[in-house]
């Protein structure tokens, strides 16, 4: 099973993809999609989505994940932050995937064992548990946070949830 996992931002998108393999994940991808600073936020939104479309096409995910909105003090940028999340969750949805979203103490939860780690302790962990992984940046390490939590909780749910329901039972 190959998971996508975004951490969506207006200035930097994160994105990892691993592959979970029975009980062993392996690292595929990971990258970060960046927008132009000056650019209208329509400008800025496009780049986000093209850049995401890009990594679609170019690793065929089977399941998506994303991180929900951590609300800001100024209301502005969280309004920005939801719009670029909105692309985030538009792009494999409209590719035909599920997209599942994880708050982010559930993440850190998932990854370090503690819902209040910093993000250095959330990069540390992921090279821990994907073995040699190069991370393109901090928002590359939180995207592939996302994924490792999604295969730890949401990907094998939802495919037992699948199978049942095909076999009529």
């Amino acid at each position: 099973m190959r998971i996508l996992g975004l951490d969506p931002g207006l200035q930097a998108t994160g994105w990892g993809v691993i592959d979970h393999l029975g009980t062993r994940l392996v690292h595929v991808a990971n990258g970060v999609v960046r927008t132009t600073p000056g650019l209208s936020l329509a400008h800025r939104l496009v780049e986000i989505h093209a850049g995401l479309i890009q990594v679609m096409e170019s690793y065929r995910p089977d399941e998506a994940a994303v991180e929900e909105t951590f609300v800001n003090k100024n209301p502005t940028s969280t309004l920005k932050l939801g719009q670029a999340r909105g692309i985030a969750l538009l792009v494999p949805a409209t590719m035909g995937l599920e997209v599942a979203e994880y708050t982010p103490n559930h993440i850190k939860k998932s990854v370090v064992g503690a819902g209040h780690a910093g993000k250095e302790q959330i990069h540390v962990m992921v090279k821990v548990l994907l073995p040699g992984v190069s991370i393109a940046g901090t928002d590359a390490a939180d995207a592939l946070g996302v994924a490792i939590c999604h295969a730890h909780h949401g990907g094998g749910q939802a495919r037992l949830l699948k199978m049942a329901a095909e076999s009529g039972r």
